[in-house]
């Protein structure tokens, strides 16, 4: 879609915000619903090419959930999002631990924030702070089986 399309889109939402600079085709559609916010991406060109939803932020809550294959992904630790992903057959890749993602889905997470949240022994949040996720080959160029 375009950015005028994801403006409309998410208008049902409450009040877009526009961010970057549509005339140089580098901005980005913000909404936030329920606390939970999402950002339209149009990276390489006048078309959407990855949406990016938000969880709430420190002490906040929201009825608001977003799922993978069911799994509540801001309200499920890290280690066990990734552990079901893997028993359904997704590969997960975890070489950057902060940014793990799962390629031809693809999703991308982020497990990291300046915020005060709990975190695993490894010093890493123990939720997912954001989601990206994109066309099938979006993280393609990060698979190092890749020729």
């Amino acid at each position: 879609m375009t950015l005028d399309e994801a403006v409309a889109a998410v208008s049902g939402w409450g009040q877009p915000r526009v961010l970057g600079r549509p005339a140089r085709k580098s901005a980005a559609v913000s909404a936030s619903l329920d606390g939970v916010g999402a950002q339209a991406l149009p990276e390489d060109g006048p078309a959407v090419t990855a949406v990016e939803p938000w969880w709430p932020g420190e002490g906040r809550k929201s009825a608001t959930r977003v799922l993978f294959d069911g799994d509540d992904v801001f309200r499920t630790p890290a280690g066990e999002l990734f552990r079901r992903a893997g028993l359904r057959g997704l590969p997960v890749d975890t070489s950057r631990p902060e940014h793990p993602v799962i390629p031809g889905v693809s999703l991308g997470f982020t497990r990291q924030t300046s915020q005060e949240v709990p975190r695993d022994a490894g010093g890493l949040p123990v939720y997912v702070t954001p989601v990206l996720v994109g066309g099938g080959d979006y993280h393609d160029h990060l698979r190092a089986d890749r020729s």
